[in-house]
Formats: C-alpha cells, structure tokens, sequence
C-alpha cells in the first residue's frame, strides 16, 4: 500500500501541471535589455561554459528539482535522467527526505543517475534532515552536489507539516558533515539581503533564490490538504519575493562571497537571460520541462530544451555579450514597479 508521503508525491505532480502558468509572474518582463544594432559578434563566439565546483558544465541552466518517492514519479525520473543526458544539462532530484522514514523509496530516485551514469547529479534534502540523511541521498544517487532546500511557506499550509524552522545550525551541520558541496536553495517564496548574508558567513558557496513567480507549493499544498487544516491560506499564494527581486536582494558586498542561482518562473530563453545578467551564475528550470513532458513526450522536450538552450546563445550574440561578464555590463531599463522597489530596500541598480 502506498505511503501518504508517496501518495503527496503523486499529487504534487499533478497539482503543479494544473496550476502551470504559461506567462509566469517572477519578473523578468521588468528588465528590459538596451540592445545594440551593432553588436559585431557572432553566435558561434558566444562561450557561456563555467566551472561549477570543480567540473565543467556546457551550460548555465540545470533541470532542477521536481520529484520522486513514488513508482510513478520514479519513471519520470528516468525521464529527467535520460533528458539531462541528451542535452548535456546537469540535473537536480526531487526531495529525497523521504528516505529518513522510507529508505526503499531511492529506488524512485536512482534512475536520475541510471539514465545520466556520466552527467551532472544533484541530490536534495530539507534544511531540516540530519547530516546522515542528507549524506544518504548523496549515496543514493553518487551525487555531484547536495541541494539543501528552505521551504517553510510550505510546510506551514501542510497539515502535517513542521512549524518550527530553525535552520541556519543544522545547514552548517550538513555542509560540514557531506562528502560533496551544498547550495541552499529556497522553494518559490525568495530571499532577502540578510538571507544572502547569513549564509555568506556561514561559508555556503552555493545559493539558488528560488523565487516567487514560478510552481506554487502553498498553492499545491493549500488544494492537497483537502481543508485538512482550519485556516485559508490562500494569501500566501503570492507571499515572499520574486525570482528578479531575489537577485537584486543578493547584490551586496555582505554576500561576495556566494554563487547565485536562479530558480522560479524561467518560461523562455530571455527569461534565462536576464537571469544572467542579474547576476546568476546557473539558471534552473523545473516547472516548464514538467510541462513540455506532461503534454508531449521525452523527444519532444529534449528538442524544445535544445532549442531553447540555442536561443539563449542567440540573445546573447545580438546583445554583443560573448560571456557572462560581458553580458552583465549590457545596460537595461527597469520598469516603475522595479525601480520602486528598488529604492524601497536602498538597493544597488544593476
């Protein structure tokens, strides 16, 4: 018999197909590129490869994390793995925490590797599982790297979620503790300049914002529990940053220290872009790849992400950007809702 908690895996993929948006909310359409008519520069010289932890990746973008810890979700991982390795995208797991109380459920998450046994793998726990769990779903997968993810807003919809989010500690308990390098990541609510600097002094090298505008796990949550809690919680829905409001919140001599990553409401090639130029060192897509698998099949996601992938060095090409630190000194405009925003929080403007 199925678990609650593999059932809630089940769900989560369903509810997050409901709930796709094809025009997200995370901000990006407020940056607008000043673009030159010259740009003398060709597509081919664009070379956006980095080195991410001592490994080489082709591009900047990650399938991030989406599921696992049922049989169902255990064969869109394969998917995921088969898709990661086709494209030459590293790939982030769903939430492995699961093993904590079902450890036969990594047979959900080893096809990630199975399907992608020479690529980029990353594992994923909560910032709230112990340094022996998070060290179980590296083995679990032979992991590159360690998501450790933030999702209170979440786990206070949940019925049965947790209610108490002490966390700073038990990260620097897991990133002292695991064989491979840790990024924090949050889950679709954002972050904050004293967020970026906390984990700054603390030594996280990593830091994906997650931010709001993309998948909604309030709103999954909210619909998942079925009125299991006494509360509405609807006015989470929109709680937290954005994606571009999380980036800007990063840009602080408090936090130099940190790569950014980007995650939540990435819908285009240009979309990734601004991502990048806000100061993203890797952009994450999860809820558009679940989309394209959902509605067509695994050759048809694999072209749409290669051609996406293609478009990303186009754009860059007309902007006249052939790296990352040219494309971060193309200039832009912001729009008043931004720039407001910007003023508000005593920002630095990009």
């Amino acid at each position: 018999m199925q678990s609650v908690q593999s059932h809630r895996k089940d769900e989560h993929v369903f509810l997050a197909e409901k709930f796709f948006q094809e025009h997200a909310t995370a901000g990006f359409g407020d940056v607008r590129f000043i673009r030159p008519a010259l740009p003398e520069l060709a597509v081919d010289d664009v070379d956006i490869r980095q080195n991410i932890a001592g490994q080489q990746w082709q591009w900047p973008v990650l399938i991030n994390a989406m599921t696992g810890g049922s049989p169902a979700t255990g064969k869109i991982n394969a998917e995921l793995g088969t898709i990661a390795a086709r494209t030459g995208l590293a790939v982030a797991s769903g939430s492995e925490s699961i093993l904590a109380s079902e450890p036969d459920q990594a047979a959900t998450f080893t096809p990630l590797r199975a399907a992608n046994p020479d690529g980029i793998v990353i594992a994923n726990v909560g910032a709230d599982k112990s340094p022996a769990v998070a060290q179980q779903a590296v083995n679990a997968l032979g992991a590159n790297m360690l998501e450790v993810h933030l999702n209170a807003v979440q786990e206070l919809v949940m019925p049965e979620g947790g209610r108490e989010f002490y966390w700073i500690n038990n990260i620097a308990r897991i990133q002292a503790a695991v064989s491979v390098p840790v990024i924090v990541k949050e889950v679709g609510a954002g972050m904050r300049s004293d967020d970026f600097a906390r984990l700054s002094r603390l030594g996280v090298p990593f830091v994906d914002v997650g931010g709001r505008g993309g998948t909604d796990f309030a709103q999954i949550e909210n619909v998942r529990s079925h009125q299991q809690h006494a509360g509405d919680f609807t006015d989470l829905f929109t709680f937290g940053q954005t994606t571009v409001e999380s980036l800007l919140e990063a840009q602080s001599d408090d936090a130099d220290t940190l790569q950014l990553w980007a995650t939540g409401g990435i819908r285009s090639a240009l979309d990734v872009v601004v991502a990048l130029r806000l100061g993203a060192q890797v952009v994450g897509i999860a809820g558009l790849v679940l989309h394209w698998l959902t509605r067509g099949d695994l050759d048809t996601t694999v072209t749409r992400l290669q051609q996406l992938l293609t478009e990303v060095r186009g754009i860059m090409a007309l902007l006249g950007a052939r790296n990352l630190t040219e494309l971060r000194t193309v200039p832009v405009v912001l729009s008043p809702t931004l720039r407001n925003y910007i003023e508000q929080r005593g920002l630095t403007m990009p």
